[in-house]
């Protein structure tokens, strides 16, 4: 690790291994190397005058990169590809002549840009469906467990620990059919030339061009794992691609950071925590604290995530006719950090649901402490049956739950609504027959049943295939 300059955290502390991997130069050029090979067969195949020893050497080097070669090339030359290209003549003297024959720079670097997202997006949808598995046990496990829910923050009607949770699932159901989505609708931009008009291969191919052109394209999108080119471009593909697949990574970073947002308050209520390792210090000034860094974690990335998905979108919408170069610079930070940014929520998201703490003692002491507000309806029912006034009842639970709601807020006291109501001769009715009416299970609606529903008919159906083919990730735990 350098000290004297500066150093990307996603590579320092945030992202894994793999991701940084994929977005490496290694990977990178060795996907270039694979794309000239894959040309070079193709005008092979369709009559070109390339041998298989050419091809053979190309294969020969296609994982040892002269980078030092490179690197001083583009010094002279100040144009990568070119560089690259002449790097790998200087290892394939033999297949020289017919490297990048017929193609453009952006035959490599967009076709390379394409394979690398692709390969980004399914490194991604593992480690989605690693956190919908964790959740949805977690979830199954606590379908029963009643505690308080809220709208606006404030207190409502009662829901479970699981059915909450299967909220957070479905958010991130949305973002797998959204990958899905993406990965299976790329496409490589093929061999277009410089304004998407193929006319190298006119020069090429002669009067055989509009039949064999095609078919080399076809060979080479199979060869590199793709069913098919964009049929139509400029010299690049649309930008929009690229808008497109951070617009879907930054709604990754919305779930996870909806996620957190929750986790971090039902941690200020003491009801869920995220993991908390036995030697980690919480603060420097207040050792007693127990801060849910990892959810602000998330919330941190997934908010630079988020604002960064702008950037591909202006790219986007300022490319001039066939292409302008005001994309490239700006590309190669936006969409990688993409990326990277969501690989690095996803670790975190697998660290915290993999452990996550709860304390039913406390979720049901909040519960009890707002349930008799809550059953009050119930409360009357039962009263009338005894031979009360409905109306008079419900003047009077009015009148005794702003007491009660006072002596909470305004005096510090405890609930006493209950007490209240027993001991009002109008309701007929002992404490014990009204804290019968308060078995917090029975205001939960159909919370269990729909989570045990939405769980078995819809979310481990959905990620049963990627489980059966070992895409279950790991939990590596935290760098930092």
């Amino acid at each position: 690790m350098s000290y004297d300059s500066y150093e990307s955290p996603f590579c320092t502390r945030y992202s894994s291994k793999e991701m940084q991997y994929i977005f490496s130069a290694e990977n990178k050029f060795r996907t270039f190397r694979r794309l000239w090979i894959a040309l070079a067969r193709a005008e092979k195949a369709l009559g070109l005058n390339i041998t298989d020893e050419q091809i053979e050497e190309l294969e020969k080097f296609k994982d040892d990169i002269n980078f030092d070669v490179a690197q001083a090339r583009e010094k002279e030359v100040r144009h990568d590809v070119m560089s690259h290209v002449y790097a790998y003549g200087v290892q394939a003297p033999k297949a020289k002549p017919i490297i990048h024959l017929g193609a453009t720079s952006c035959y490599v670097g967009d076709n390379t840009d394409i394979i690398v997202m692709k390969q980004g997006l399914e490194l991604i949808r593992d480690k989605l469906v690693t956190v919908i598995k964790a959740l949805a046990d977690f979830s199954f496990k606590y379908k029963d467990m009643p505690c308080l829910a809220y709208t606006h923050l404030q207190p409502a009607q009662p829901t479970t620990v699981g059915k909450r949770a299967t909220l957070w699932i479905n958010e991130l159901m949305l973002d797998l059919d959204e990958l899905d989505f993406r990965i299976k609708g790329l496409k490589l931009l093929g061999q277009k030339g410089t304004t998407g008009t193929q006319a190298s291969f006119k020069e090429l191919f002669g009067d055989e061009a509009d039949e064999k052109t095609p078919k080399l394209e076809k060979m080479i999108a199979n060869e590199m794992g793709f069913d098919e080119t964009y049929p139509v471009s400029g010299q690049t593909y649309s930008r929009k691609v690229d808008a497109n697949i951070c617009c879907t990574l930054a709604g990754i970073a919305e779930s996870a950071m909806k996620f957190a947002n929750d986790l971090r308050i039902l941690a200020n209520f003491k009801e869920m925590e995220e993991p908390f390792e036995e030697h980690q210090i919480g603060s420097s000034a207040m050792p007693y604290k127990r801060n849910p860094m990892r959810s602000e974690r998330i919330c941190a990335i997934a908010r630079y995530v988020i604002t960064n998905s702008l950037s591909p979108a202006f790219t986007a919408g300022t490319q001039w006719f066939e292409r302008t170069l005001d994309d490239s610079a700006n590309k190669r930070i936006a969409v990688s950090e993409a990326f990277l940014g969501v690989d690095a929520i996803l670790n975190i998201y697998i660290n915290v649901t993999a452990g996550l703490v709860v304390y039913p003692k406390m979720i049901r002491r909040r519960l009890m402490n707002e349930l008799p507000f809550m059953a009050t309806e119930n409360i009357m029912m039962a009263a009338v049956k005894n031979g009360g006034d409905r109306q008079e009842l419900h003047e009077r639970i009015r009148v005794h739950s702003v007491a009660a709601a006072k002596k909470v807020k305004e005096e510090g006291g405890e609930n006493d609504l209950l007490e209240r109501i027993a001991a009002d001769s109008a309701f007929l009715l002992e404490k014990d027959e009204i804290s019968s009416l308060l078995s917090p299970e029975s205001f939960v609606g159909r919370a269990p049943q729909q989570t045990e529903e939405y769980l078995q008919n819809v979310v481990y159906p959905r990620i049963k295939p990627y489980i059966d083919a070992g895409k279950i990730k790991k939990d590596e735990g935290l760098s930092v």
